[in-house]
C-alpha cells in the first residue's frame, strides 16, 4: 500500500473534483482505494507514506499516438513537409532491425515516463523483409521500462509502383499483413482487466494502404474485439491525394471503408470540414491530437475546441520522435493549449481541458477510460506526482496552471499500477546511461547502413 498525501490533487473525474490539500491511497492490488481532502485516514500502519508537500497529483498521462522506432532517426529532413519527410526517411528505415527498434523504443518510452506518461501506444508499420519482428522488440522495451502499453500492428501494402508513397521494398502483401496482424493479436493481446499489454490494428494511411487492406483489417479487428487506428486528415496533400485517387475527402473515404466508429481512433485530424467533424461526432470516432508534430511538419492546427464541443473524444499524442524530437508528453499539454489559442483565441482552451486531453482523453482513444485517465476509487493506480515548489513554478498559485503553462515539472513519483517507475526525477526501472548509449549507437549504425545502401544504388543523399 502507498499513501500520497499533503499534495494538491486534480482527479480529472467527470465532476472535475480537485483538492488543494488531499491524498491518494493505492492498494496492494495496484488500484486506487481512496482519494479525498486532507490526510488519509484508517490506513495500514505498514503502508509506504509519500509526503507530497509542494506537489500536484494527477492521473498518469496517456500517449495516444507514437512511432517509437523513429527515435534513431531524429533531426533529419528538418524543413520538409510530411510527404517530403517520409520519402527522405523511408530509405533509412528500410535498414532497421529489431535491435535498433528495441534501442529506440527503450529510449522513447523511458523519456515518456520521465515526462509523466504511464500508458503509451505505438504505431509500427515498417517491417523490412528478412528481419526479426520489430513489434516484439518494442513490447520487450515496454516491459523493461514498465509502462502500460497498447501498440498497434501497422501495415503498408500500397507501394510506389501502384500509386502509393512508400517504396515497394517496404510494403507487405495484403494477405501477409493481415496474417501477421492476427498473429500479433494471438501472441500478445491481453483483454483482461488491468492488462499491461493490448494490441490494436493499424493500417498506416490512405496513401500507403489499399482499400482492400483497410476493409479487411477493420473486419479482423472487430472479429477479434480489438481497436482500430490509422493516420487521417493530417495534411492538405493527403486531402488532395484522396480527392484525386478516391474522389472524396479522407473522412468520406474512411467511412466508405468501415473506418468510423467508437472502436476507432484517428491520428491527427487536422484538416476536417464541418461535415467531417459531424461524422466523427455521430459515430463516436476519436482523434489523437499531435500539436508539436503538426507544427514541426507545417501540417496545420487541428480544430480541437470544435471537436470537443461536438462531443468527439480527443486525446493527445507525442507522435514519432523524428517529427517531434522533444518526445515529451508532459510538455505537449502546453503545446495543445497554445495551438488551440492560436486558432481560436485566448479562451479557446483552458489548462484543465489541456490536462484532460493528456489523461482521460487519451484513455478514451484507447478504449480504457473505465480503468485509467482519472484518479477514482477502483481505477488502476497510474499516478503522476509533479513537483511544483521549485523556482520555475514559484508564484503560480493554481497548480494545474503551473503544470500546463509553466516549464516542464519534475516528477516526485510516477506509479504504473502502483509500481514505481520514476522517483525523485529519476527512472527507476532501467539505467538511463545504458539506454542513451544504445540509442546513440543504433542511430549511428542505421545512418551508416543507409548511407552505404544509397551509395550502392547510386541514390547518394
Amino acid at each position: 500500500m502507498i499513501v500520497i498525501e499533503n499534495c494538491a490533487v486534480a482527479t480529472v473525474d467527470r465532476g472535475w473534483t480537485e483538492y488543494r490539500d488531499g491524498h491518494v491511497v493505492v492498494g496492494a492490488d495496484g488500484r486506487i482505494t481512496a482519494v479525498g481532502p486532507g490526510p488519509a485516514r484508517a490506513v495500514d500502519p505498514s503502508a509506504r507514506r509519500v509526503d507530497g508537500t509542494g506537489c500536484l497529483a494527477t492521473p498518469g498521462l496517456v500517449n495516444a499516438h507514437h512511432h517509437l522506432y523513429q527515435w534513431v532517426t531524429r533531426g533529419l529532413a528538418q524543413e520538409a513537409d510530411l510527404f517530403g519527410w517520409l520519402t527522405t526517411l523511408y530509405p533509412v528505415w528500410a535498414h532497421l532491425d529489431a535491435e535498433m527498434v528495441h534501442a529506440a523504443a527503450a529510449a522513447g518510452l523511458g523519456w515518456l515516463a520521465l515526462s509523466g506518461c504511464t500508458t503509451s501506444t505505438d504505431h509500427h508499420y515498417v517491417f523490412p523483409p528478412g528481419r526479426d519482428d520489430p513489434l516484439a522488440a518494442t513490447i520487450e522495451a515496454a516491459r523493461r521500462i514498465g509502462l502500460r502499453f497498447q501498440p498497434s500492428r501497422g501495415s503498408m501494402d500500397l507501394g510506389r509502383s501502384d500509386g502509393g508513397l512508400p517504396p515497394d521494398s517496404l510494403v507487405e502483401g495484403t494477405e501477409a499483413a493481415l496474417l501477421a496482424t492476427e498473429a500479433a493479436i494471438d501472441r500478445y493481446h491481453d483483454p483482461s482487466p488491468g492488462a499491461m499489454l493490448r494490441i490494436s490494428v493499424a493500417p498506416c494511411s490512405p496513401f500507403s494502404v489499399t482499400a482492400t487492406l483497410m476493409r479487411e483489417a477493420a473486419a479482423l479487428a472487430r472479429r477479434r474485439g480489438v481497436r482500430l487506428h490509422t493516420h487521417l486528415a493530417e495534411t492538405v496533400e493527403e486531402e488532395e491525394y484522396c480527392r484525386a485517387t478516391h474522389g472524396c475527402t479522407p473522412v468520406e473515404y474512411a467511412e466508405r471503408l468501415g473506418w468510423l466508429g467508437d472502436d476507432v481512433w484517428l491520428a491527427h485530424g487536422v484538416h476536417l470540414d464541418d461535415a467531417a467533424l459531424a461524422r466523427l461526432a455521430a459515430t463516436g470516432t476519436a482523434v489523437a491530437h499531435c500539436p508539436s508534430s503538426n507544427a514541426r511538419l507545417g501540417a496545420g492546427v487541428a480544430r480541437v475546441p470544435d471537436l470537443l464541443a461536438a462531443g468527439v473524444p480527443v486525446g493527445l499524442g507525442v507522435d514519432g520522435a523524428a517529427s517531434q524530437e522533444a518526445g515529451q508528453l508532459g510538455a505537449e499539454l502546453r503545446q495543445a493549449l497554445y495551438a488551440a489559442r492560436l486558432r481560436g483565441g485566448p479562451a479557446a482552451m483552458t489548462a484543465r481541458q489541456a490536462l484532460a486531453l493528456g489523461t482521460v482523453g487519451g484513455a478514451e482513444c484507447l478504449g480504457r477510460a473505465d480503468e485509467i485517465g482519472s484518479l477514482e476509487v477502483g481505477k488502476l493506480a497510474d499516478v503522476a506526482l509533479w513537483r511544483l515548489d521549485g523556482l520555475g513554478h514559484a508564484g503560480i498559485d493554481d497548480p494545474v496552471a503551473a503544470l500546463v503553462l509553466g516549464p516542464p515539472a519534475p516528477l516526485a513519483l510516477l506509479l504504473v499500477g502502483g509500481r514505481t517507475v520514476v522517483e525523485a526525477g529519476e527512472l527507476r526501472t532501467a539505467d538511463v546511461g545504458t539506454i542513451t548509449d544504445r540509442a546513440s549507437r543504433a542511430h549511428r549504425k542505421l545512418l551508416a547502413l543507409a548511407e552505404a545502401g544509397s551509395t550502392r544504388t547510386g541514390d547518394g543523399r
